[in-house]
């Protein structure tokens, strides 16, 4: 069934295109964030109502409260994310990348969290972080990118915190592992088609029910321990 309506953050290339894409395409009302104005006017195109964002702003959550004019949500996927250094090994990050890294893929979901839930709980929806496997702590097996690693785990956890408290408002909280994914992020050697990733991410969202939640999930499904 497709939701009602759907808000991407970090909608303006790779995975958050694709969302915006798919769920425009199935009918659903789609807000999506975004920060350059080329962008903004790609997402309209696509059907999506867009929406000026910069996520590594302290004011982003007000902003956002306010183009949501208290619309309820059925589904909101906090997309947005770096990698930082491509390193191999122990290598210690510099504060100018750690921040960055830290800021945009673990604050900026503990900002907006709080922010969204009124409008999820309206319609008992769903809350879905891009993770990654790669933040699993049992499944670790490299020390690769190890500062992007720190930073799904922390958003892992940010995830699980806020799944304790607004599940018991109806709402569903997962982390999603997008798989490799041929983006610019994930790069040109990566396996798996950004359209395949994202319809298998929305069939996880489709089927999230109680038991879901705190859980991360692959995109085909499989449940990935932390």
């Amino acid at each position: 069934m497709t939701p009602a309506a759907v808000l991407v953050v970090g909608a303006s290339r790779g995975i958050g295109l694709e969302f915006v894409r798919q769920y425009a395409a199935a009918g659903a009302r789609v807000i999506a964030t975004h920060r350059a104005p080329a962008d903004g006017e790609r997402l309209q195109a696509l059907g999506a109502e867009p929406v000026r964002l910069d996520v590594l702003d302290a004011a982003s959550p007000a902003a956002l409260t306010r183009s949501l004019a208290a619309r309820p949500l059925s589904v909101a996927i906090l997309n947005a994310g770096v990698y930082g250094p491509r390193t191999q090994g122990l290598v210690a990050p510099d504060v100018a990348d750690f921040d960055r890294v830290m800021h945009t893929n673990v604050l900026a979901a503990m900002r907006l969290i709080p922010t969204l839930a009124p409008a999820l709980a309206a319609s008992r929806g769903t809350l879905a972080v891009v993770s990654s496997r790669m933040g699993s702590v049992s499944q670790m097996q490299s020390t690769a990118g190890w500062l992007y690693r720190a930073s799904k785990a922390a958003l892992n956890g940010v995830m699980k915190a806020a799944s304790l408290e607004l599940g018991a408002q109806g709402i569903v909280c997962v982390a999603l592992h997008p798989g490799w994914v041929r983006t610019d992020l994930g790069g040109a050697g990566a396996t798996v088609e950004v359209a395949d990733s994202v319809a298998g991410m929305r069939r996880v969202l489709g089927a999230a029910d109680a038991s879901y939640n705190g859980g991360l999930f692959n995109f085909d499904g499989e449940r990935i321990a932390f």
